[in-house]
């Protein structure tokens, strides 16, 4: 059986480029590990930086990234609060600086990141889209190149620690098997998640984290055969050894593995986001 994973899906990157920084926001928490994670990304001579996920509306953080200022624009990762509450707050303090997500909603000032195939360069930085949807509709990872160094920045789609939820109803499993088959291909590549430490190997912690949901998955199909007809009542089977208090979390998982199994997953809960461990 499948168990709660709280350990890295990969062993921890010792040393990150020079050129990576990172400025942690000071909301931690079950659900958001030891804060969220704000990428500032600044090659060797380079007047601007960029910036990925600014993080919650906190002014002290904001105020710490303004100050690593200029900023040539500002990456977002997928729009759950915890990445982005800050946004608009932040663009302000960098004086307009461009915000791009995939979603319009969280697009502050540049057009959306909606095409597959996309990479842009500047301050001696080449960054390629990777659309990976799963975890949220609007999940994204950054590919980003300086000379012979690569990082791959992953929001939530892969974590530091533990696994992350499929945030049904926006959320949707098959999508997220499909976006972690594409991030196995990264190999070698330290992953910069949302949350937690970064990771020696994106490809390696991609199929970690498919091996775990396949396994999920499995026990799910293996509760609906032995009569369990509810999200809930799945939950407490499959998930016996989480916290209750995370319960509702796993909840939003299940409803992605039932509608995956073809199954009526019923209304998701609302919750809050930077989830993790489902």
């Amino acid at each position: 059986m499948t168990g709660h994973i709280t350990a890295p899906a990969a062993a921890l990157a010792d040393e990150l480029p020079a050129w990576v920084t990172l400025l942690r926001a000071p909301n931690p928490g079950p659900m958001t590990l030891d804060g969220t994670n704000t990428w500032l990304l600044r090659v060797p001579g380079a007047e601007h930086a960029v910036v990925v996920d600014p993080g919650p509306a906190d002014e002290e953080h904001l105020a710490a990234i303004a100050a690593h200022g200029p900023v040539g624009f500002v990456l977002i990762t997928h729009g759950h609060p915890d990445h982005t509450e800050g946004s608009a707050r932040l663009h302000e303090l960098l004086g307009g600086v461009h915000v791009l997500a995939a979603d319009p909603t969280h697009t502050i000032g540049g057009e959306p990141l909606t095409d597959p195939g996309e990479h842009f360069g500047g301050f001696g930085l080449e960054i390629h889209l990777l659309p990976t949807p799963g975890h949220t509709a609007d999940s994204v990872c950054f590919l980003v190149e300086h000379g012979d160094e690569r990082v791959v920045l992953t929001g939530d789609t892969i974590l530091g620690r533990g696994t992350t939820v499929v945030a049904h109803p926006d959320g949707h499993l098959g999508d997220y098997l499909t976006s972690l088959e594409l991030l196995s291909a990264y190999r070698g590549i330290p992953a910069l998640p949302g949350h937690g430490p970064a990771l020696a190997d994106c490809g390696a912690a991609a199929d970690f984290y498919l091996a775990h949901r396949r396994a999920r998955l499995d026990q799910v199909r293996t509760a609906v055969a032995e009569g369990a007809t509810t999200a809930p009542e799945v939950v407490a089977k499959v998930y016996a050894d989480v916290d209750r208090s995370l319960w509702w979390a796993a909840e939003w998982s299940v409803r992605a593995q039932l509608e995956h199994l073809g199954v009526d997953p019923g209304e998701s809960a609302t919750g809050v986001s930077g989830l993790e461990q489902a």
